[in-house]
């Protein structure tokens, strides 16, 4: 074992953190008659009473009234093929309007990422990872994707929110070790444990992962050269009560990814370079290479005064970003071979809390301060060139390059949920947000929703939201455009205007209806119009994104969803419509050529991520239901029609559609009495299609993509 996954262990080893499960409740729970141990604490019983009593307290102050709301629990996580293993991408892209994109990105609703995650209520900042995520579905006791026109307390990232209840020793009691992998000398042990000891609640869990399918083949062949990867993620909640009104959680994570860049075999240099006497050279000998590190915890105090609920939390994120190039082939290729790192510290408080008025008034309001520091390093290898840009020598020289900013991000809401008639609830308020970044702005933001019990079985809502969105915190300035002119690395504009905060209108409209017990079906419709719509792309050879805006942008939609749970059986199905264009480039001009913008100064483009259908679906059955040793067979499905490449104009084609299935058996066996296994075999992409993600065309689209091809793995989970 390496020094540095022993290191990674022993953090492990001394995180701690908590887990909540999200129980609703309506009224104020009395509060039980709480006895004294011998020792002078709570009686355990009564802990786990109190601790219920606590997560139905804290799921009254961040309801998502009115907004679209798409559950996993548990048993549904379990149900997916991979189960635990698999990405917390790979789970979203079973809800409806969500789809797939290059390097494991989602698009919801299409947006180009603009999604927030919470962990236990608590919005965690983002990050700089671009492959890799430290939120994984193995901790997670259930995963909740809320869209919509979205209550007051979410606010800055908008077009989703993640929000992650975590394990807990009280809902996920005891210990279990995973024995994973399979093709592509995949290997993935994992470990989790979780338990109580009196007043203290804990979980920690952690994996390391080996692949040679890091990130998507950009080549259509079976696989991919040089993406090996090797990754661990790490994590921990621990929670105390320190009464039967107070409890305090610790909650901490870590993720350490290793990625080599994939490369395209046979290709030659076409720019026309020599450098040091040598002008060809083969791509499939490109050794790029990226390693991506976050860490975060979050610490959090819960407080319930009888029908006033409160949770104040402190959390840090710590990212960074250290890409490598090919000195030789990155500058053949390129014209830049550019060593590049970035890092991000981002330190904030939270504060939600909740009052019921009486019957008819609920008062929620909150406060979020962010303040965050980014610093970027690079050194660019390049060659010197004339006016007319023809190279004056072979001999490449470096360039240089740094910068840093602290910046900060607050916002505050107020909001009431009025139950204006016994089956018709308003939740009206608004948020004012500021940023003082690159970009400073402000805004205030009015939020309604209106849910209407129309029968026992019927289900329908209507909200409008105001949106305010800050850019991402990073920026490429003037200054590093301008030390790259005359050289073979320069832009082709010098243009590098601030991308500017999102104003949008979003209208959102949709209704529910359970058929029979177990079927439930629903339809949901948006609207959005956007003032400089925030896009990000990936330009350069280091794989970070940048940002830009369009100066006007129309977002809309309608997603239909079922499910039907019976039994041992269970069904879903989900189809989404959505269309997405914009229209003009007001920031980051530099990375778009002359005649781009000029032709989207004047004309409305599709975006690059707008896809114009998306389905998902799903089955899963258990024979010997309820016995010892059951045996559950699943699949799921997802289908896409393509996202957008060049055509005539920039984005102005689509690729072709494609579907894929996945399918996963699971055998529980009673080995050891009262010690389950499980044996499990997955098969992603089943019927092994060949589907193209990106061809390397697009505005903002860095290189071409193909699908995994079939994959087989398996695994062993001993539980204790």
């Amino acid at each position: 074992m390496s020094r540095r996954v022993i290191r990674q262990w022993g953090l492990l080893a001394c995180t701690a953190l908590t887990a909540i499960a999200t129980i609703p409740a309506r009224a104020a729970d009395p509060a039980p008659e709480v006895r004294l141990a011998p020792d002078g604490g709570l009686a355990l019983p009564e802990i786990e009473t109190v601790a219920k009593r606590l997560d139905a307290a804290r799921s009254k102050i961040q309801p998502s009234l009115g907004a679209t709301v798409y559950d996993f629990g548990r048993t549904t996580l379990e149900t997916l093929p991979q189960g635990d293993q698999s990405q917390l991408q790979q789970v979203l892209l079973q809800a409806p309007g969500v789809a797939t994109d290059s390097f494991g990105q989602v698009h919801i609703r299409n947006e180009h990422n603009n999604v927030q995650y919470r962990l236990d209520g608590v919005q965690l900042p983002e990050g700089l990872s671009v492959f890799g995520q430290a939120l994984e579905t193995r901790f997670a006791h259930s995963v909740s994707l809320i869209t919509g026109a979205l209550p007051a307390q979410y606010g800055f990232r908008q077009a989703g929110v993640v929000d992650i209840t975590t394990k807990s020793g009280t809902t996920d009691p005891g210990g279990q070790i995973i024995m994973y992998g399979g093709a592509r000398s995949t290997l993935q042990p994992s470990f989790e444990y979780g338990g109580r000891s009196g007043a203290v609640d804990y979980f920690v869990s952690g994996d390391d992962l080996h692949s040679n399918s890091g990130i998507e083949n950009p080549a259509n062949r079976f696989n991919a050269n040089h993406d090996t990867t090797d990754q661990f993620r790490g994590f921990a909640h621990i929670t105390g009560l320190l009464d039967d009104t107070t409890r305090i959680s610790l909650l901490a994570g870590s993720f350490h990814g290793d990625y080599q860049i994939p490369n395209q075999g046979g290709n030659q240099p076409q720019l026309g370079l020599t450098v040091n006497g040598t002008s060809d050279f083969n791509s499939a000998t490109l050794g790029e290479h990226q390693r991506e590190l976050t860490q975060f915890g979050i610490l959090s105090l819960q407080k319930q005064w009888g029908d006033v609920n409160l949770q104040a939390s402190y959390f840090t994120r710590y990212s960074s970003l250290y890409y490598t190039p090919d000195p030789l082939g990155d500058l053949l290729f390129t014209g830049v071979a550019q060593t590049a790192a970035r890092s991000s510290w981002a330190n904030g408080v939270q504060t939600d809390a909740s009052w019921r008025v009486n019957d008819r008034h609920t008062l929620r309001a909150g406060v979020l301060a962010q303040i965050e520091r980014s610093v970027g390093n690079s050194n660019s290898l390049v060659l010197p060139v004339d006016a007319n840009g023809v190279q004056t020598t072979d001999t490449p020289f470096a360039l240089n390059d740094s910068s840093s900013k602290t910046g900060a991000m607050y916002g505050v809401y107020l909001q009431d949920e009025w139950r204006i008639l016994s089956n018709v609830t308003i939740n009206y308020g608004a948020r004012f947000d500021v940023v003082d970044e690159y970009t400073h702005d402000q805004d205030a933001s009015p939020r309604v929703n209106v849910v209407w019990q129309a029968t026992p079985t019927t289900t329908i809502h209507g909200g409008y939201a105001r949106y305010f969105t800050p850019p991402p915190f990073e920026l490429v300035g003037n200054a590093t455009i301008t030390k790259l002119l005359g050289t073979t690395a320069a832009a082709a504009t010098t243009q590098d205007s601030v991308a500017k905060a999102e104003r949008s209108h979003y209208f959102d409209a949709g209704i529910g209806q359970v058929i029979i017990p177990g079927l439930t079906v629903g339809v949901d419709a948006y609207y959005k119009r956007a003032h400089n719509l925030i896009d990000e792309g990936q330009f350069g050879s280091p794989i970070l994104l940048t940002a830009f805006n369009y100066a006007k942008a129309q977002q809309d939609g309608v997603g239909l969803s079922s499910s039907y749970v019976q039994g041992p059986l269970s069904l879903y199905g989900n189809l989404a419509y959505s269309r997405g264009i914009g229209k003009g480039i007001t920031s980051a001009q530099f990375n778009f050529s002359a005649d781009e913008l000029a032709y989207i100064s004047q004309h409305y483009v599709h975006l690059d991520h707008d896809q114009r259908w998306t389905g998902s679906g799903g089955a899963a059955y258990t024979l010997n239901d309820g016995t010892n040793s059951p045996t559950r067979l699943s699949a799921d499905l997802l289908v896409e029609s393509g996202l957008r490449r060049d055509g005539a104009t920039p984005n102005g084609s689509a690729l072709p559609g494609y579907y894929t299935i996945n399918l996963s058996v699971v055998q529980k066996l009673n080995v050891f009495d009262g010690r389950p296994s499980e044996l499990r075999l997955d098969v992603i992409n089943l019927l092994d299609r060949r589907y193209e993600i990106r061809d390397g065309t697009g505005i903002g689209v860095g290189a071409a993509q193909y699908g995994l091809r079939r994959t087989v793995l398996a695994g062993l989970t001993q539980r204790f």
